[in-house]
C-alpha cells in the first residue's frame, strides 16, 4: 500500500473514531453512505480500530471503549497508536521552540515524538518528568561522539520521583523539584481532553504534578492527538481555559475544532498533507 493510501485511511479512520465518540455508536450503512466507500472498507476500518482497542465491534456497526477511568495503558502500548498523528503533532509543536529557551516536557508518548525534534535546537534547558524523554537526549548526545557533549546541546533536568506505567516520575520529590523552577513554555501530554472534565489522567499523584508544571510555565502547550478528546481520566487537573495552545491532528472534527475554540486561545491543527500545523484559531 502507498504512503498515500496509508494516509487516507488514517484519515477516514480518524474520522470514524471521531464519530463512533461524538454519538456513542454508528452503523456500517451510515459510515458508508457518510464516507462514501464501500461496506468492506468501512468493516475493514472497523477491524483496525478494534485491534487498536479504541472501537468495540457489535452487529452492524460499533461503538466505544469505555475504559475504566482508573485505568493507565504502558507506554509500550500508547506508543503503538497513532504514529501519523503524534508525529504531525510533534512536528508542529517542535516550531513553537525557541533556541536559547527553557522548556518543560511532561511524561508521555507525543512529548516523547517531539523530543526527537528539539536535540538540534541550540541552547535548550529541558525540564522533564519522563525518563523516556530523557533518553533521547541521552541518546543523541552518544551518538553524537566520544567528544562528550556538542556544543549548545540541550542540557536536561531529569525530576526524581515514583514512576508510572507510562514511565513519568511523579508525587512529592518531583513536585518539590518542579516547584522551584520557572519555563518559557512547558509542552504538556494528556490523557484525556474535554469540555467537562478538563485535561485528566489516571494518576492522581501524575495530576498534582502536572499542576506544578502548568504553575511554573509562563505558556502552557498541549499536545494532544484526536483520539484523547472525549476521553476522562480519574482525576482532573485543568480546565480548558488554562491553557494557551493545543496542538493536535487532523482528525478532529470541524465541529469539534469549533467547540475548543471556544475555551482554548490558540489551536494548532497540524496536517501531513501540507507539512505543516494549520492554524485553526489565535
Amino acid at each position: 500500500m502507498s504512503d498515500n493510501q496509508n494516509l487516507l485511511a488514517e484519515q477516514r479512520r480518524a474520522l470514524i473514531l471521531d464519530e463512533v465518540r461524538r454519538r456513542g455508536g454508528v452503523r456500517v450503512n451510515e459510515l458508508t453512505r457518510k464516507l462514501n466507500v464501500s461496506d468492506m472498507t468501512v468493516r475493514r476500518d472497523l477491524d483496525a480500530l478494534a485491534r487498536q482497542g479504541v472501537i468495540e465491534k457489535v452487529h452492524g456497526g460499533a461503538v466505544p471503549v469505555v475504559e475504566a477511568s482508573t485505568h493507565e495503558p504502558g507506554f509500550e502500548a500508547k506508543s503503538a497508536l497513532e504514529l501519523t498523528a503524534k508525529e504531525d503533532i510533534a512536528r508542529a509543536a517542535a516550531a513553537l521552540v525557541q533556541p536559547g529557551s527553557a522548556i518543560a516536557l511532561s511524561g508521555g508518548t507525543t512529548t516523547f515524538a517531539l523530543a526527537h525534534h528539539l536535540v538540534d535546537v541550540p541552547e535548550l534547558t529541558v525540564v522533564t518528568n519522563s525518563t523516556r524523554v530523557a533518553d533521547v537526549f541521552h541518546t543523541a548526545r552518544q551518538t553524537a561522539g566520544a567528544g562528550g557533549q556538542r556544543s549548545g546541546s540541550p542540557v536536561v533536568v531529569l525530576t526524581g520521583g515514583v514512576r508510572t506505567p507510562s514511565d513519568s516520575l511523579v508525587g512529592p520529590v518531583a513536585d518539590q523539584a518542579i516547584r522551584s523552577l520557572h519555563f518559557d513554555v512547558l509542552f504538556l501530554g494528556v490523557h484525556g481532553i474535554s469540555v467537562e472534565a478538563g485535561l485528566s489522567t489516571p494518576n492522581i499523584a501524575e495530576a498534582e504534578t502536572n499542576r506544578r508544571f502548568m504553575r511554573s510555565a509562563r505558556r502552557v502547550v498541549v499536545v494532544a492527538d484526536h483520539t484523547k478528546w472525549g476521553t476522562v481520566g480519574l482525576s482532573s487537573f485543568a480546565t480548558l481555559d488554562a491553557i494557551d495552545t493545543l496542538v493536535t491532528d487532523s482528525g478532529l472534527s470541524e465541529e469539534t475544532r469549533a467547540e475548543i475554540a471556544e475555551h482554548v486561545p490558540g489551536l494548532l491543527v497540524a496536517d501531513r498533507a501540507t507539512s505543516g500545523s494549520v492554524p485553526g484559531n489565535g
